[in-house]
């Protein structure tokens, strides 16, 4: 299957703006994260800490809407979908 990557801000800089990727059947959100760890250098240190969990600061969605929590993770992903990643935004 085929997913839509968007990544912004820090995380534009190691994935790039725009992506397609092709997944297995049935992948979950887990699933496209490990694939970036093992495929995009440097995102396993930007996206978790050093127990391996998902860094609090990182919002994911998933056809614009947040995704949240293990739940989140365990959400599975469609052919089509569009997935996003980005740190929290802050202005001054």
């Amino acid at each position: 299957m085929m997913v839509k990557l968007r990544a912004f801000a820090a995380f534009r800089d190691l994935l790039g703006r725009e992506s397609v990727l092709e997944l297995g059947e049935g992948a979950t959100v887990s699933d496209l994260l490990l694939h970036l760890c093992k495929t995009r250098r440097g995102f396993l240190e930007a996206a978790y800490d050093q127990e391996g969990l998902l860094r609090d600061y990182v919002i994911i969605m998933l056809n614009r809407k947040r995704l949240d929590g293990q739940q989140g993770l365990e959400q599975q992903l469609h052919d089509g979908d569009e997935f996003a990643i980005f740190p929290p935004v802050a202005g001054g």
